[in-house]
């Protein structure tokens, strides 16, 4: 199974094939994200790692890069873990 990194920017090179893409690149500051690719991210997100984002964590820099999302999804998959421990 892929891992988080992997999963995320498999997403957005399948949107965007013809782009080079590391890890920590900010893709708001390439100029081809526009809000509805930034909901899409926000789906994709829920929908892959059965995780729901916050309002509180619909922030901009959480999207900025994969490595920023993929820490996301690791803040919110843990937590989750913890409750669920409870």
């Amino acid at each position: 199974m892929s891992d988080t990194y992997t999963e995320i920017r498999q997403f957005i090179t399948a949107k965007y094939p013809d782009i080079e893409l590391a890890d920590d690149q900010d893709i708001f500051s390439l100029g081809f994200v526009n809000s509805l690719f930034a909901m899409e991210l926000v789906m994709f997100i829920e929908k892959t790692f059965a995780t729901r984002i916050p309002n509180e964590e619909l922030k901009l820099d959480n999207f900025r890069s994969v490595n920023a999302m993929a820490d996301l999804v690791s803040r919110l998959v843990g937590a989750a873990d913890k409750a669920a421990a409870i």
